[in-house]
């Protein structure tokens, strides 16, 4: 969906005196779903008759004419590129292309390391934040003197790449089923330059127009880091930890955790989780949670959030990723399929938010960063397979030499009858990934041109090519001859990032962790089928460690 603005409103003059008038599209969230460039104007003109709004000449015209390239001034435009299909996010655009058709300039947000902007609705209340590609920490055109790299090198964090965040911010809003965690609506859009920063060096590109993500704004009092957990429901909580295993969200401080609504009377505030630009990493990296150890955490999963863990579908949610989402990588899109699996079976076995969360982050031990109990698991499980496939040629003897491999996950305290079972928690399911819909086969990643308006940005960068060697050799080449600069810019940032929160960390390993994306389907079918094998062993293990340790909680919330 495209929406033409220019001077005049967003519209040219009317030929004729009929005139049609409006005020905000605010209340149009669930109406404004079908609109597409050649229906646009009938479209808005239906949903206003149905609102029944109030009209006031001081308001933008619609032409009602259907005739879009005579009507509109096609020259600027805001366009929808990424999540066309999600709900309210075309109504979204709509008031944001009608905002700034009448004039309104976007403001620059001081905060953060990267470029954002407020965009204002007419009567100048926020409606939305814009968060341009290119202005990203450590992009060409960050306005914040964090810049100097091309988009599709790696980022403040390694795992998540120059230029891609603004795909993950969408990515969070399309896997919050039901508005569980309370994600606002997010898109991603192609918008004509209206006051966003470029720099002037070389790399820019010299596109009339930037790609970046379109989150509605969220008025709020507060950020969870000016009021302390104490004044926060463990459901809250609960609901935002939940979505950030899934997600493997390596940027969860206390500042992106908007309060909504704080009663002071007692009224357990609201909490809406913004910011996950860094989440979905290309491999298992270490994640930074704020709720970790949080009081709420360690309260036991209720039995509404249980079935909803029950129900998710990581097959499912991988599929929905590929189809809006066709540049998201691969290996992305596995960290999130494998999060999901390890969420719904530790859930299942009775562990709380808490214990998972600690099973999913690095300990730092000796002044050295161990890796977390899922990537040894997970190392474990690859190496195991790399070493069957050495052995294939022995068909004969394939079935032995797997239980051998196997017997090298097996705790000293357990035996070999029972090294598979699966814990069964009291009235819940014995196989928690029942409600799974595995495909018969994954579907080959599309290229850029799948999503319109992203194939003119691919010209920026690398960022959307598949075949990624001939990248990574410039890549290393041009951070080889700025390497100075560049070790200047992510110190920089890691330093502004530690002083907001402990999120981002200094670590000596910048070595890529375990990805997977270099195995094939067949491969990766194998890995979670083995994953899913051993893991409840692992999970017996954590369990029993837990239990020695834990003094347990009566606080009430």
């Amino acid at each position: 969906m495209a929406v033409a603005i220019d001077q005049h409103h967003g519209f040219k003059p009317f030929s004729r005196s009929q005139r049609c008038r409006l005020q905000s599209f605010t209340q149009l969230d669930y109406s404004i779903l079908g609109l597409t460039q050649t229906n646009l104007a009938h479209s808005l003109k239906q949903a206003f008759d149905v609102a029944n709004i109030h009209r006031s000449f001081s308001t933008p015209c619609l032409s009602l004419a259907t005739d879009v390239e005579d009507e509109f001034d096609t020259s600027q435009r805001i366009e929808i590129v990424g999540g066309k299909g999600a709900p309210r996010v075309r109504a979204l655009v709509v008031e944001v292309a009608i905002a700034l058709a009448s004039g309104v300039k976007p403001i620059p947000v001081s905060s953060g390391l990267g470029g954002a902007y407020l965009l204002p609705g007419r009567n100048g209340d926020v409606i939305a934040v814009a968060k341009p590609i290119d202005e990203e920490p450590l992009a060409f055109n960050n306005p914040k003197g964090f810049g100097g790299l091309m988009l599709g090198q790696p980022g403040v964090k390694r795992s998540v790449r120059v230029g891609e965040t603004g795909i993950r911010e969408l990515a969070a809003y399309l896997l919050d089923h039901d508005g569980f965690a309370g994600v606002p609506p997010t898109a991603l859009v192609k918008i004509s330059d209206v006051g966003f920063n470029v720099n002037d060096t070389a790399a820019n590109s010299t596109a009339p127009y930037k790609i970046a993500s379109l989150q509605r704004f969220v008025e709020h009092e507060f950020d969870s880091g000016e009021l302390g957990s104490s004044s926060f429901s463990v459901a809250s909580i609960h609901r935002i930890g939940i979505f950030d295993v899934r997600i493997l969200n390596l940027d969860r401080h206390a500042g992106n955790i908007l309060v909504k609504k704080h009663d002071r009377h007692g009224e357990a505030a609201e909490l809406v989780p913004i910011d996950h630009g860094l989440c979905l990493p290309e491999w298992l990296d270490d994640p930074y949670f704020e709720w970790l150890h949080w009081p709420q955490a360690s309260v036991p999963f209720s039995e509404p959030e249980l079935e909803y863990i029950c129900n998710l579908d990581p097959y499912r949610d991988a599929e929905i990723l590929r189809t809006e989402l066709p540049t998201l990588r691969e290996s992305s899109i596995r960290v999130l399929m494998l999060c999901t699996i390890f969420l719904k079976q530790t859930a299942a076995a009775g562990l709380c938010l808490g214990d998972i969360g600690e099973m999913m982050t690095r300990e730092f031990c000796g002044g050295e960063e161990k890796l977390s109990v899922l990537e040894t698991l997970c190392a474990k499980v690859k190496e195991s397979m790399m070493n069957m496939s050495d052995d294939d040629g022995e068909s004969n003897d394939r079935s032995e030499e797997t239980e051998e491999e196997f017997e090298m996950f097996k705790f000293d305290n357990e035996s070999e009858d029972d090294s598979n079972e699966v814990l069964d928690p009291p009235q819940r399911s014995q196989n928690p990934t029942k409600n799974m819909s595995k495909p018969s086969k994954f579907p080959r990643l599309s290229t850029v041109r799948s999503l319109p308006g992203l194939h003119e940005a691919a010209a920026m960068s690398p960022l959307y090519e598949e075949n990624s060697s001939e990248d990574d050799e410039t890549e290393k080449q041009t951070i080889k001859e700025n390497g100075s600069r560049v070790d200047e810019i992510k110190a920089a940032a890691d330093a502004m990032t530690r002083s907001m929160s402990f999120s981002v960390r200094n670590c000596n390993c910048e070595a890529e962790g375990l990805a997977f994306g270099d195995m094939d389907e067949g491969e990766w079918e194998m890995f979670l089928e083995t994953f899913e094998v051993l893991l409840p062993e692992v999970i017996e293990r954590t369990k029993s460690m837990k239990l020695k340790k834990r003094l347990g909680s009566s606080c009430e919330f």
